[in-house]
């Protein structure tokens, strides 16, 4: 037994010896990096190599999936509330004061490069010419106007989106709402094999161009505090952050929800809510919330360990899943960002470059840091709240007669029977936005749909009617073409169907 802890003891220290090598070799690379920032993006430049520094001394210090599956236990029950017990305690008169202490912020740093488009994902057309951003502005501005409030909008960026999304924000200078931008950290990809930067100097072009990534929407804590806007905005004596996807549309503010931040009905202040809602079968690879060692904590799909996966998806065992409507104490992320005391877990996200190297990015998720504030709750909110749209499927469904749109906000038709969302799954024919749009003359009514299916070379015809199950199934080299006003209810359509006008 000593010869066999001798030889561990052995290895663990040859481990040790491996690892505070590798760091050395990762700062003299990041300290050569430094020296080719230009004077007035040096401080910026270091910053960011810093924090990247510390995420790769805790990704060398955890290794394997970071949850013990033996502590997970199910949240306590106070621990996730019911939405409609939040907004049964109805709102106060002062709503204004109340919002006033409010700052929304868009996480924008994801460009649409899955739905085939370029730029930032925020600036594609989602419902009559409108974009995300459009739709955001109108929603504040509503807010702003009817409660003659002044909510801010705050844009993280990242450095793939920023510039684009500059140029845009002048058409909204007329609107009511004072809009804000701050970029993501940059940090660099490592090479899988050697654990070593890829980048050789801080430029984005050329040999460089995919040597950079942002670091996931983790990130937030650290750049939204050096930014300086944390500052201001406490300043102004603003209290809490709304936080949430530019592309969940679903994603408003809430003032029922507000409404028990700023008032908890036990006098404890929450520094820390997440809404999460009830999990289908298209959701099992949410993360869901835990209790974990005494806290509330999140745990992601990539954390679980592999002979856990199937139980993590599970529907009966897992019941709800994060929807990252996220509501934050300022002042809670000034304090924890001094004492750095905001615990992420580390996601390893391997990708391959044009060039066929295979490198790893290492990236964190905002919702992850739950554990690290006080009075953490979770709110079980409607499926209503969370609306993103990530593929062209997700785009029919909110583009069609489902939703009526009312300043900027989303809401589904009362003509629609079952408040659920009907299974869209459209074919690879369609995932990019100019092609999608090119296959319908108009959108379908999709009122009384519950499920549909299009694989092939299918286009729809002006005003077709879509009910029940639909599944229609255009075989290699066949095209479908669904003629105008056409009804299918409960019908699978496959092989070759041409109507022809005569």
């Amino acid at each position: 037994d000593l010869s066999k802890a001798m030889s561990q003891d052995g290895a663990s220290q040859f481990q040790e010896v491996i690892r505070q090598e590798l760091e050395l070799s990762v700062k003299k690379e990041l300290e050569k990096i430094l020296t080719t920032a230009p004077s007035h993006e040096f401080e910026h430049t270091k910053k960011d190599l810093d924090g990247f520094r510390k995420l790769f001394h805790r990704f060398l210090q955890e290794k394997g999936p970071s949850v013990d599956w033996g502590k997970i236990q199910k949240p306590p029950e106070d621990s996730i509330q019911p939405y409609e017990k939040i907004k049964a305690r109805g709102l106060p008169d002062n709503i204004s004061s109340v919002l006033n202490k409010l700052v929304v912020v868009k996480l924008n740093g994801g460009l649409g490069t899955s739905m085939g488009c370029k730029g930032p994902k925020s600036l594609i057309g989602v419902r009559n010419e409108n974009t995300f951003l459009d739709l955001t502005v109108q929603q504040i501005e509503h807010l702003n106007k009817t409660y003659n409030t002044d909510v801010p909008l705050v844009l993280m960026n990242s450095f793939n989106t920023d510039e684009d999304t500059k140029k845009i924000l002048q058409k909204y200078n007329h609107c009511r709402v004072k809009i804000y931008t701050f970029n993501q950290s940059r940090y660099p990809r490592i090479n899988k094999e050697s654990l070593l930067p890829v980048a050789k100097n801080v430029s984005f072009s050329g040999e460089n161009t995919e040597a950079w990534y942002p670091p996931g929407h983790g990130d937030i804590y650290a750049s939204f505090y050096n930014s300086g806007l944390l500052d201001t905005f406490i300043g102004e004596g603003k209290e809490y952050i709304f936080v949430s996807n530019i592309d969940n549309l679903g994603a408003t503010v809430d003032l029922y929800i507000l409404n028990h931040l700023m008032n908890p009905p036990n006098g404890k202040p929450c520094e820390f809510v997440m809404e999460v809602t009830n999990k289908t079968r298209a959701d099992v690879k949410g993360g869901t919330l835990t209790q974990y060692e005494g806290k509330l904590r999140l745990v992601e799909i990539a954390q679980v360990p592999k002979a856990h996966v199937d139980e993590f998806k599970s529907v009966s065992k897992f019941k709800i899943f994060n929807t990252n409507n996220l509501w934050i104490s300022l002042a809670a992320v000034k304090r924890l960002q001094e004492q750095n005391a905001i615990d992420m877990e580390i996601i390893v996200n391997p990708k391959t470059l044009d060039g066929g190297l295979n490198v790893i990015q290492l990236e964190t998720a905002v919702g992850a840091a739950i554990k690290s504030f006080e009075n953490s709750l979770g709110i079980n909110v409607p499926r209503s709240r969370f609306l993103p749209v990530k593929t062209t499927s997700d785009l029919l469904l909110v583009m069609s007669n489902l939703y009526s749109l009312n300043a900027g906000s989303l809401t589904m038709s009362e003509k629609r029977e079952f408040p659920t969302v009907p299974l869209v799954k459209l074919g690879s024919s369609f995932t990019k936005v100019q092609d999608y749009l090119r296959r319908f003359e108009s959108i379908p009514d999709m009122l009384e749909l519950d499920h549909l299916t299009v694989s092939g070379d299918v286009t729809f015809g002006k005003n077709v009617s879509l009910k029940g199950t639909v599944i229609i199934i255009a075989n290699h080299g066949d095209r479908i073409d669904i003629p105008p006003g056409a009804v299918l209810e409960n019908k699978i359509v496959s092989g070759n169907l041409r109507i022809l006008d005569h």
